[in-house]
């Protein structure tokens, strides 16, 4: 049997507004009174209709957190960071997972919608601002990242992948590698593509030309396909830079399969620094991204534009840093054994 607020109110002996003030704490109660209502509470193991009373107080106590792929290691500390963030403000987070799908996107912004979020963090590079723009229309501000600039009722938090970039090529020009592959993510993704056009960009400054460039999905199996792509090739490079860890992780098996060692005769760079990574054999040179600290400076930048009487955005900015473990070495120069296997 479900028990009503009345049923508290008969059992502890007091009115509906008074068990209404001790619940949300919205007026001083004598601490007997307190006392008696919160025993009534608990007898009847009574719990607050939290959604109804948001809609009669016709406030939220919701932020929303848009992600593109939950199972995917990249996600789980950015809701983390975000989360925790928000229960140190006494918000709860409603937390929506796209699957890069067009259609559960949208329906992710309807629910936003309907459950009324005092802002929207979008962590996916599923939706850009016309998808959006129903928020800013209903006055929710929303925060990005990598989709600038900010204005108002839009906050976008700039990831700098420059720096971890160039420290990356940087590393594997001082191990003497000059024949660098590059494997991407889908290029229908913006951040897969910004990401690509990074790397060829800096290995290209350095006099380098990047060969071959690959476009994979960002799981295992598609570092994998991309490695068996790059060993039927007649020109082999000793390194490879990956659009994310997953995507490196199965380079490296890949490469294990056909009897190929990395590092001593690939090396391999990957980017992310998921928690894996350095769980991988051997433990995964990568560019970190700290996305804890993206997911907490995500909401308060939603905290920060609600608080504004204009509303404005900020522009916020993350650094990037190479992690180096045990997956980049020295150049050998020598015939790759194995690759025979991949023709």
């Amino acid at each position: 049997m479900g028990y009503t607020m009345k049923d508290v109110a008969e059992r502890a002996g007091v009115s509906l507004s008074t068990v209404s003030h001790v619940l949300n704490k919205t007026r001083y109660t004598a601490p007997e009174t307190e006392s008696r209502v919160l025993r009534a509470v608990e007898e009847l193991n009574f719990h607050i209709n939290a959604h109804a009373r948001r809609l009669a107080m016709k406030q939220t106590d919701l932020v929303g957190l848009i992600v593109s792929e939950i199972a995917n290691p990249f996600f789980p500390e950015i809701i983390n960071g975000f989360q925790t963030a928000a229960w140190k403000e006494g918000f709860d987070t409603l937390l929506c997972n796209t699957e890069h799908d067009a259609t559960r996107s949208q329906n992710s912004i309807r629910n936003m919608l309907q459950s009324g979020v005092r802002g929207v963090a979008v962590m996916s590079s599923a939706l850009d601002r016309t998808a959006v723009e129903s928020l800013r229309a209903s006055g929710i501000g929303v925060v990005f990242y990598n989709l600038g600039p900010a204005e108002k009722l839009i906050s976008n938090i700039q990831i700098d992948y420059l720096t971890g970039i160039s420290q990356s090529i940087d590393h594997l020009i001082e191990l003497g590698h000059r024949q660098v592959a590059v494997i991407s993510g889908p290029q229908t993704n913006r951040t897969a593509v910004a990401l690509q056009k990074a790397i060829v960009e800096e290995l290209e400054k350095r006099r380098l030309r990047p060969s071959p460039i690959l476009e994979s999905n960002f799981k295992v199996d598609g570092g994998a396909s991309a490695v068996r792509v790059i060993m039927g090739q007649s020109s082999i490079p000793t390194a490879i830079f990956c659009g994310n860890d997953l995507i490196a992780m199965g380079a490296m098996s890949a490469l294990e399969e056909a009897g190929v060692k990395a590092p001593e005769d690939v090396s391999v760079i990957g980017f992310d620094d998921i928690f894996f990574a350095q769980l991988a054999r051997p433990p995964l040179t990568t560019v970190r991204i700290p996305r804890e600290q993206l997911g907490e400076m995500a909401f308060k930048a939603l905290s920060k534009m609600a608080r504004s009487k204009r509303g404005m955005g900020v522009e916020y900015r993350i650094e990037t840093q190479l992690v180096i473990r045990k997956s980049t070495a020295p150049r050998r120069d020598h015939t790759l054994a194995g690759q025979q296997n991949f023709n």
